[in-house]
């Protein structure tokens, strides 16, 4: 039997190539309400277009239920010796797994793990003395030095077993103005492909264009596995060119991150930093909301919180502006705003979100210096200076005619266009951020 989760593909899974070796194989899927009634809509529906994709080579059984009870249950049923799946290092799919595992084993079942959804798996990178990297940079070169397997290909005329009773896959409704991109397999593959065929050769200078179609896309495959990052990495290696190469250290930056999350698994929901914690911040209010809805007066980081309710994704450029603004600007607790990432996000990823969030409060692991404030309007006028990514985004500012600079449109400009004033004041803000970070130096 194999046990699907986080590697929705039949290309590159050792898992699922070492259960078709044991002979006719279950292929499951449990729907968890664990991690089902958290997600937002946008995971909801992308995990189950993402399943009816892999349905279509697969035989997929899905059940309903808390995994320790449905997993022994479906294995029980075929009468499986053996549970494959690849390893989860998050925090919940490990404790799962344990759980799963020592059920198993009391009815003489075996979990086997067979490699992970990251090309070089949590804990298996140290530094000499044995202990994890804090900093990015001599991980990065210690996880090229250890390096990957390559990619294995797809079965070849598997034999599948099927369970007597399933569940039927939900419906998932968006909430208006919401589209989610393509699904499955074979879309991954196809976005990688073109993604290498273009603009990979640009990657390194377009990456943080918001109004450029110069990156991937590739976070949401990612997330679900249907592309493992072994495929991508295989592909890299065989270019040679300023944009593999920094494509390949964000791949590793993913890697990074859920190592560290996995060393502190407490640093999903707490400040992996807990000094910052002492820090004097504000409850979430009406500014708050303003930011959630797009109508800070800020265009660039309007343009970004509407990208996201809009499509599930946000450029991640814009992401760093619109963190900072919230914690810096706003003086509101990074997870407030990592909170509402994971809700809408498609490729909503624990680590690198929650670890992205504290990278940019000055909070996590090679953390930006906390003085280091982002000035949205500048950051929109470096980035986006012909104004295209907010011009995509904010309606209001679409006119050039009406609005000749939509990265700070004047107030008579925002009255006749009904473009809010900015909530705050910058300069002010960022004095108030100092201020409160030097009280706990």
């Amino acid at each position: 039997m194999t046990w699907f989760r986080r590697d929705l593909r039949t290309r590159d899974n050792p898992a699922l190539l070492d259960a078709l070796a044991d002979g006719p194989t279950l292929p499951l899927f449990v729907l968890d309400p664990a991690l089902w009634d958290p997600a937002g809509p946008s995971r909801r529906a992308y995990l189950v277009a993402s399943l009816r994709a892999l349905r279509r080579d697969v035989p997929l059984s899905v059940l309903e239920g808390d995994p320790v009870e449905q997993v022994l249950a479906a294995a029980q049923e075929v009468g499986a010796t053996r549970v494959h799946v690849a390893a989860d290092y998050g925090p919940y799919g490990a404790r799962r797994d344990e759980a799963v595992e020592k059920a198993l084993a009391e009815e003489g079942i075996e979990l086997v793990r067979t490699g992970s959804p990251y090309a070089v798996a949590p804990g298996r990178v140290r530094n000499g003395s044995g202990a994890m990297y804090k900093v990015f940079t001599p991980f990065s070169k210690a996880w090229a030095d250890h390096g990957w397997r390559g990619p294995v290909d797809a079965p070849d005329d598997p034999a599948w077993r099927h369970l007597k009773e399933t569940v039927d896959l939900p419906d998932v409704d968006l909430p208006d103005g919401l589209e989610l991109p393509e699904a499955g397999e074979e879309a991954a593959l196809a976005a990688w492909q073109d993604f290498l065929d273009g603009p990979l050769s640009d990657y390194d200078g377009d990456r943080d264009r918001p109004g450029v179609a110069g990156t991937s896309r590739m976070s949401h495959h990612l997330k679900y596995g249907e592309i493992h990052p072994r495929t991508i990495l295989a592909d890299l290696g065989q270019k040679r060119s300023k944009g593999a190469e920094t494509y390949r250290s964000e791949i590793a930056w993913r890697e990074f991150y859920a190592d560290v999350l996995h060393h502190h698994p407490e640093s999903a929901r707490e400040y992996y930093r807990p000094e910052y914690a002492k820090m004097h911040y504000d409850e979430p209010d009406e500014a708050f909301e303003a930011w959630v809805e797009g109508r800070t007066g800020f265009p660039v980081v309007d343009a970004g919180m509407r990208q996201l309710r809009a499509t599930g994704w946000v450029h991640n450029r814009v992401r760093m502006i619109v963190a900072s603004f919230l914690v810096k600007d706003l003086h509101v607790e990074w997870q407030h705003g990592a909170r509402h990432f994971m809700h809408w996000l498609v490729d909503g990823d624990l680590a690198s979100n929650q670890h992205g969030w504290q990278w940019t409060a000055g909070c996590g692991t090679d953390a930006a210096p906390y003085f280091r404030v982002f000035n949205p309007t500048s950051q929109g006028e470096r980035f986006d200076k012909r104004g295209d990514y907010i011009r995509r985004w904010v309606p209001e500012l679409a006119d050039p005619e009406q609005v000749p600079d939509p990265h700070d449109p004047d107030s008579d400009t925002r009255d006749l266009v009904g473009y809010p004033a900015p909530i705050v004041d910058h300069k002010a803000e960022r004095q108030e951020a100092l201020d409160r970070w030097n009280a706990i130096r």
